[in-house]
């Protein structure tokens, strides 16, 4: 399964950083449209931080000190740099997964979330959920950014 789980998050965010790449302006990351309540940048922010955390340091023991407030707040960080980072948690979700053992995976994740124990398996099909959910946001709002800029200029 942990082969299935690395190749998983593997794809999803080799995703993730197509979909940031595929912004047609470095400053369209951090544009807010009224009704949506965070920017692709702060997603993507969030996704890396999120993963770097749990699978990183909770799992790896990676050293990663998670910001989650600065996830939402940093504004205007270069592209380069959220591709960097998504290389980087790429680099470490894949060491972390290869390297956990049947019995890790059985056993319950090291930290409760939802206020109740949960087996580490159940908990990173819970992440691979939720990288997925905000790269579809990610992608809506790119799109919807499109929609709204094209729809404003002269015909």
């Amino acid at each position: 399964m942990v082969n299935e789980l690395a190749q998983l998050f593997d794809r999803d965010l080799d995703r993730l950083a197509k979909e940031i790449k595929a912004y047609k302006q470095e400053a369209d990351l951090w544009i807010l449209p009224d009704g949506i309540n965070n920017t692709g940048g702060n997603l993507c922010l969030h996704l890396v931080g999120n993963l770097q955390h749990f699978v990183g340091q909770v799992l790896g023991k990676s050293g990663y000190v998670r910001k989650r407030e600065a996830e939402f707040s940093d504004k205007n960080v270069a592209t380069a740099t959220l591709l960097s980072k998504i290389e980087t948690t790429q680099l470490i979700v894949s060491k972390t997964l290869l390297a956990l053992t049947p019995e890790q995976l059985a056993a319950d994740f090291p930290v409760e979330v939802f206020g109740k124990p949960m087996t580490t398996s159940f908990f990173l099909i819970h992440l691979s959920g939720h990288l997925n959910y905000h790269l579809g946001q990610i992608n809506y709002h790119r799109r919807l950014l499109l929609k709204t800029i094209s729809s404003s200029l002269p015909r």
